[in-house]
């Protein structure tokens, strides 16, 4: 027997918390913006995140209602992903609540900036890989806003690279599930695609 969850009948807030429970893992943007006078630079997590293109590459993520990070980024038109590695959760998770938008997350939490090359938030010094993205195109939809980023420089610790691309079991990325819970890699399974081959005439 199944129980049946209709969002018309249980409304949004309570259908929200369906939703995260159901779609996961969900990988973590740990996403780096300035305000447009370059006095504030904000860090907040947002676990609505994927790649939207691959060439041009382009990652999204999601502002569920006009989040500091959404309001920067249609303010200058640059952000910073910067991966949510499993030892930095603490570091994460205090960076989740909503503050002000004048206020830093940065220094709230003790976390070391530095400089990205291409655009003007900080990268997060101890985050394993940086993604510098330039804002592509804001699509609206119902409470949220879709915010897709040009990847114009990715940077890898050296420390996490095997056999030239970044190592998921070095890297050890964090996830979200729902309510306060999180998710750590676990076992990775490797198994091959099956190819199509053409019937033999």
């Amino acid at each position: 027997m199944r129980v049946d969850f209709d969002p018309a009948e249980m409304g949004g807030p309570a259908f929200y918390r369906f939703l995260t429970s159901v779609v996961v893992p969900r990988p973590i943007a740990w996403v780096s913006t300035v305000t447009p006078d370059g006095t504030v630079e904000n860090l907040a997590p947002h676990s609505f995140f994927s790649i939207a293109s691959t060439d041009p590459p382009i990652v999204q993520f999601t502002s569920i209602g006009r989040k500091d990070s959404l309001r920067n980024v249609e303010d200058t038109g640059e952000f910073v992903v910067n991966f949510s590695a499993e030892p930095l959760l603490q570091l994460i998770n205090a960076t989740a609540t909503d503050f002000p938008r004048t206020f830093s997350e940065f220094d709230y939490a003790g976390i070391e900036r530095e400089p990205s090359r291409h655009v003007r938030p900080p990268r997060v010094a101890v985050s394993p890989v940086v993604m510098e993205c330039r804002s592509h195109t804001t699509l609206h939809m119902g409470n949220s806003t879709l915010v897709f980023g040009r990847v114009f420089l990715a940077s890898v610790h050296e420390d996490y690279i095997v056999n030239g691309r970044p190592d998921a079991e070095l890297l050890r990325p964090l996830t979200k599930l729902g309510g306060d819970e999180w998710g750590t890699l676990g076992t990775i399974l490797h198994l091959s695609r099956i190819p199509y081959e053409e019937p033999a005439m």
